[in-house]
């Protein structure tokens, strides 16, 4: 049954908005003022490669964004998402609810530096993370406390993220991650270091000419060493529009054709 108009309003609170992305595939419920998504995970949920029946974790799901991209993959099996801001849990449970994903997707609260208290070792056959990005003592904390979770080490470190996904993978598993260019060496020596071996990468450029902005890593636990450097992906051409590649990646994730398969 498709929601209705009367229905979403049901959903929605009055500090919160309901965006659409991908051409309307998804609606998203967000506070108006706190943390949004961005462009990162959707490229996260590109970058991302399924097999069949494949079992997924979402750490640190956040608004359920990339748990409902990847509940809208026909071949995936039971998405799960977890996020230790109770707020947001609420939040992301009614967008699954809106969009009519509560049988593939389950929204949960819990801590993942205790994953051990949340699920059984060696449960999912994928993990995918979008961890905080800055150090905790590096830069300005912001006084929004979703916004300053979501940006800083707060309650929770790279290597955190690493451990629970160790932890609920299977052998073979595949982790994927998205983080800071310049925090790449040390992403993908925690990795190793973590029991999941770099796998393919991809750096992520604003513009042609400029550094690289991210890293698209994906990992498999217990690999062997071989890394698969892809080309870069270029953000923004010289008129500062969506490139090639990147209107391809919407277009795919609306269509949600094979997305992330090359």
């Amino acid at each position: 049954m498709k929601k209705t108009d009367t229905d979403a309003s049901t959903l929605r609170r009055e500090e919160e908005t309901i965006d659409e992305l991908l051409g309307g595939r998804i609606k998203l419920l967000q506070k108006k003022k706190g943390y949004r998504f961005s462009l990162d995970v959707l490229l996260i949920a590109h970058f991302v490669r399924l097999k069949r029946g494949d079992h997924i974790i979402d750490l640190g799901t956040g608004s359920g964004v990339i748990a409902m991209i990847m509940a809208l993959r026909k071949e995936c099996g039971k998405v799960i998402g977890v996020d230790i801001q109770e707020e947001l849990v609420d939040m992301a449970q009614r967008s699954v609810e809106l969009n009519n994903l509560q049988e593939k997707v389950d929204i949960r609260l819990g801590d993942i530096r205790n994953i051990e208290s949340l699920f059984d070792e060696d449960t999912f056959d994928v993990s995918i993370f979008n961890p905080p990005y800055r150090k905790l003592k590096s830069g300005r904390i912001n006084p929004n406390n979703q916004k300053s979770i979501a940006r800083h080490e707060i309650e929770g470190t790279l290597h955190d993220f690493l451990r629970a996904t160790g932890y609920v993978l299977k052998k073979s598993g595949r982790a994927y991650i998205i983080y800071p260019a310049t925090r790449m060496v040390e992403l993908l020596t925690s990795m190793r270091r973590d029991g999941i071996e770099p796998k393919r990468t991809r750096i992520v450029h604003s513009y042609s000419d400029s550094r690289g902005e991210f890293v698209l890593v994906e990992g498999k636990k217990g690999g062997r060493e071989e890394l698969e450097v892809m080309s870069p992906l270029v953000v923004y051409d010289n008129a500062s529009e969506y490139t090639e590649a990147m209107t391809g990646i919407f277009r795919e994730l609306a269509g949600l054709e094979k997305a992330s398969d090359g």
